[in-house]
């Protein structure tokens, strides 16, 4: 039963292949965008599991605390929440940039229409 104690890890693995297949399964950029962001949540999920400890305290000395946990993966996700929204947001606008170009956001359409064009 120790399999069923590290649920937080089935999540994480359950997300990230979720998000992969999203990513190389769809030929819609937006729907590719989608599944990045669910597998960079993921990877979010993984990091913040493993600063936790059980019975461990916020690190500021206190008589009492003998645990402690780590506060930086908590930090850098949070810078890297703040990277993925960013990512995103000039994703979406490459992807308008594209639909504007294109009159399509699919990417067999986007391949086709660069082929003839090349002939």
């Amino acid at each position: 039963m120790a399999i069923l104690g590290l649920y937080n890890y089935w999540i994480f693995i359950v997300l990230m292949m979720c998000g992969f297949y999203v990513v190389i399964s769809s030929g819609n950029l937006v729907k590719k965008l989608v599944g990045l962001n669910i597998f960079q949540t993921s990877v979010f999920i993984l990091y913040i599991s493993m600063g936790k400890i059980i019975g461990g305290t916020a690190p500021i000395i206190v008589d009492r605390a003998v645990v402690y946990s780590n506060p930086m993966p908590h930090v850098l996700i949070l810078t890297a929440i703040v990277v993925g929204i960013a990512t995103t947001s000039l994703g979406l606008a490459l992807v308008v940039r594209i639909n504007e170009a294109y009159g399509t956001i699919e990417e067999d359409e986007i391949h086709a229409q660069d082929r003839e064009e090349a002939l």
